[in-house]
């Protein structure tokens, strides 16, 4: 889930007797300016149970909006560094109150800008424009990432306007998906929609979703890493996760870089890093865990010999199931899918008949294990085969990086599924006296995927990219 903040003052600075108390004009204007902005995204109707503006406030909250409705709000949110970095779009009004009545300013941010703005009414006219200095000059919040968008239009042309404070200070007008408009008004859905559609790119839904994981896998209780379990007999293994978890939560930068792919590849090794010759997958329970380490042993060895082969065009569909399957591996979590889980799983489509697919047990392994034999390299389990493949030079380059990576995804599911392999008596060939048939048989016993709320949707998420061909 991608998270704003969004400073809106709900044209308090107008109407005295609006927010914080929900009245029926206040209702209107609160109701209506939402749905304005970020009515694209939220189910408005649900603002009914709102009492007052901090009701509101609580509400979009729980949607990934941080709403602050003043000057003064919004710069303690914004010089706290802890704050600043759960956000990752800002939309900035323009005219608002510098402080609610009561509202002590402890830092004494507001005397200063009052003074370089004259007087507490002209700051107030453009508070939104010391919050954008700030935020892009001072902080380097991305350009990109801030949108003014304000029904007071008279502020943005003429003499001593918004429009003029940027350009006497030499500073270029913010980025808006509107080339004709810096600063939009709230009735221009059409381009607010479109800088939306820009904050929910998979990107941002996955860096938001892996920094989200990290602070909560932190706060879970050191019994809960399991990591030591893989230990192979004789062997050490260590891991620091509050560093680990750090490291990761820090990789991804909040300004989408122009080549992810190299940044991915880094980050994936950074992950798998922890997964070398000490460790060995283990099935420490029936959820997934063998399979789960079985992907990280594999991934760790593979982008350490053949990083260039493999792992060159990851998506961030690939980036969310591994590092899903690293957390499920390390950590010895509950059966529900995990709030972060939720928003990476997002990053995936989903079949219309997946559900039934796996409920039904009518999964394609045989076709796609039938594939994997076939490549004949004496071994039978599907992840030695891929092992094997990865091993050849010539295979390696022969299959490519998309063959591979979709091997890690099958390995998830047969990995989980149970089996029997043995073969037969042998049998004369009836046409050729001096040959032998020796038949093998290869049974899959599938693995009830709905046992666990996690592991059905992570089995539901991941089909398709699994199965792209069923």
């Amino acid at each position: 889930m991608t998270h704003f903040l969004w400073v809106e003052d709900f044209r308090t600075s107008e109407n005295k007797d609006a927010p914080p108390m929900m009245n029926d004009a206040a209702d209107n204007i609160v109701t209506s300016t939402i749905d304005s902005v970020f009515g694209d995204i939220l189910d408005i109707k649900t603002l009914k149970d709102c009492e007052d503006i901090y009701d509101v406030r609580d509400f979009l909250k729980e949607k990934g909006i941080f709403l602050k409705l003043n000057l003064l709000e919004a710069l303690e949110f914004i010089r706290k560094p802890a704050e600043l970095a759960k956000i990752d779009f800002i939309v900035l009004d323009v005219d608002m109150p510098l402080s609610r009545d009561g509202q002590k300013d402890v830092n004494d941010y507001l005397p200063s800008l009052i003074k370089e703005y004259k007087s507490k009414s002209e700051l107030s006219r453009i508070a939104g424009y010391p919050i954008y200095i700030e935020l892009v000059i001072e902080l380097g919040f991305p350009k990109s990432h801030i949108l003014f968008c304000s029904n007071h239009a008279d502020y943005f042309e003429g003499t001593d306007s918004l429009k003029e404070k940027f350009s006497s200070a030499n500073i270029k007008p913010p980025v808006s998906p509107n080339p004709d408009k810096p600063f939009l008004e709230k009735d221009d859905k059409e381009f607010i929609n479109q800088w939306l559609d820009n904050a929910h790119l998979d990107y941002f839904v996955l860096r938001r979703g892996i920094i989200e994981a990290c602070q909560y896998l932190k706060t879970l209780p050191k019994e809960k890493l399991r990591f030591a379990k893989f230990c192979k007999e004789g062997k050490n293994a260590f891991l620091d996760i509050d560093d680990y978890l750090a490291t990761l939560e820090n990789f991804l930068p909040l300004r989408e870089p122009a080549d992810k792919k190299t940044l991915y590849k880094l980050f994936i090794r950074t992950l798998a890093h922890e997964w070398e010759e000490s460790v060995e997958p283990k099935p420490l329970d029936d959820k997934g865990s063998f399979a789960f380490s079985w992907v990280m042993k594999m991934t760790r060895n593979w982008i350490a010999h053949n990083s260039t082969a493999i792992f060159t065009n990851l998506t961030e569909q690939d980036i969310a199931y591994l590092f899903i399957c690293n957390m499920r591996a390390l950590f010895d979590l509950d059966d529900t899918v995990q709030s972060y889980e939720k928003n990476l799983f997002s990053l995936f489509d989903i079949k219309a008949d997946t559900e039934n697919k796996i409920t039904n047990k009518n999964i394609p392994l045989i076709d796609i294990y039938v594939s994997y034999f076939n490549e004949k390299t004496n071994r039978t389990d599907v992840h030695n085969i891929l092992n094997d493949l990865q091993n050849d030079k010539y295979k390696l380059q022969n299959k490519g990086d998309e063959f591979f990576i979709t091997g890690l995804y099958h390995c998830f599911w047969f990995l989980t599924s149970s089996h029997d392999n043995r073969k037969d008596r042998a049998r004369p060939n009836d046409k050729n006296p001096n040959q032998v048939f020796v038949s093998r048989h290869y049974t899959f016993e599938f693995f009830n995927y709905t046992k666990t709320g996690f592991l059905f949707e992570l089995a539901r998420r991941t089909y398709k990219r699994s199965f792209p061909q069923d």
